[in-house]
C-alpha cells in the first residue's frame, strides 16, 4: 500500500526585532495532512507584534504577505497561516522573513482623556527644562523632561505592568550613541500604551518585571545615564508600531494649578499637592 506523503519545504531567512532586548516570540510549522500549518509562541507577559513576508513557490496561503499579527501574552500555538500545495507532485517552497516588535503596533484608540500625576514627591515643584518636541534632545517626539537631581525619587505617572527594569547601567554622555546605557522603567497602561521612564540611576529601580504597580507608586530613583547631559527624568508615552517607530503621545497631568488636568509646557514649574 502506497502512501501518499506532502513535503514541505521551509526556509527562515531573517527575524529582524526592534526593541532595546532580543523576545523570545518563536515561529514554527507542523503538517497536518495536506497543509502546514504556522504557529507562534508568545511567552513575553505583554503583547508581541511581528510582520510576516514571504515568497511562494508552488503553494498557497490563508495570510496575505506582509501582514501584521498581534500575538497576546503568554500565548502557545497561536495559529497564524496555513499553506497548501497547488500541484502535488511538483517542488515547493516557503521562504520568510520577520519584524517583531513589543507591544500591539495595531493599536489606533487609547485612552485620551486620563489624568496622569506629576512623577516627582508629593510638595515639590520642579521645571520642565525640555518639553514636547523639544529641539534640544528629543528629536521632535512628544516627550517631556523634568527637572529632577540624581538620587530623586520618581513616582508611576499611571498604573500597571512593568514590562522591562533595567538599572545596570552607570555611562551617560551627550551623543545618541550613549542611548544604549539608559536606565529605564517601561509600563504598559490598560489601554496598550506604554510609558517610559528615562535616565534612572545606577540600581535605581525599586520595580521588577512583572510587577504590577498603581498610579502614584514610587517605582525608582531619577538618576543620569544614557544620552544625558545631565540629570533629570525622560518620560514619554506612546505606542509602538512595527517599523520600530513610535507614536509619541501628549498627556494632561494634574498639577496644584490645574487640578482638572494640563499639557504640561517647556520652561514652567508646576506643583504637586496630592
Amino acid at each position: 500500500m502506497l502512501k501518499n506523503v506532502t513535503a514541505f519545504l521551509f526556509i527562515l531567512i531573517s527575524g529582524l526585532v526592534f526593541a532595546q532586548q532580543q523576545w523570545n516570540v518563536r515561529f514554527y510549522h507542523e503538517t497536518e495532512g495536506q497543509e502546514a500549518v504556522i504557529y507562534a509562541d508568545n511567552p513575553e507577559i505583554m503583547p508581541m507584534s511581528a510582520q510576516l513576508s514571504y515568497t511562494l513557490q508552488n503553494m498557497k496561503s490563508t495570510l496575505p504577505s506582509g501582514t501584521t499579527v498581534v500575538l497576546p501574552p503568554l500565548s502557545e500555538k497561536t495559529e497564524i497561516m496555513r499553506l497548501t500545495k497547488i500541484k502535488q507532485n511538483a517542488s515547493n517552497r516557503f521562504s520568510y522573513q520577520t519584524l517583531i516588535n513589543f507591544g500591539n503596533v495595531l493599536l489606533e484608540e487609547y485612552d485620551e482623556d486620563h489624568l496622569y500625576t506629576l512623577p516627582f514627591e508629593n510638595g515639590k515643584t520642579q521645571l520642565i527644562f525640555q518639553g514636547y518636541r523639544g529641539k534640544l534632545s528629543h528629536h521632535n517626539a512628544d516627550a517631556l523632561d523634568f527637572d529632577l537631581n540624581v538620587g530623586d525619587k520618581v513616582f508611576a505617572a499611571r498604573g500597571g505592568l512593568v514590562v522591562e527594569a533595567v538599572e545596570n547601567n552607570t555611562r551617560n554622555c551627550p551623543d545618541i550613541s550613549c542611548a544604549k546605557f539608559n536606565n529605564y522603567i517601561l509600563i504598559l497602561h490598560s489601554d496598550g500604551t506604554f510609558a517610559e521612564y528615562s535616565h534612572l540611576k545606577h540600581n535605581g529601580s525599586e520595580v521588577l518585571k512583572g510587577d504590577v504597580v498603581q498610579q502614584g507608586q514610587f517605582i525608582g530613583y531619577s538618576g543620569n545615564t544614557g544620552y544625558s547631559t545631565g540629570p533629570h527624568l525622560h518620560f514619554s508615552v506612546f505606542i509602538n508600531r512595527i517599523d520600530g517607530k513610535r507614536d509619541y503621545l501628549k498627556t494632561k497631568f494634574r498639577t496644584a494649578e490645574v487640578p482638572e488636568g494640563e499639557l504640561l509646557k517647556e520652561k514652567q514649574k508646576y506643583r504637586r499637592d496630592y
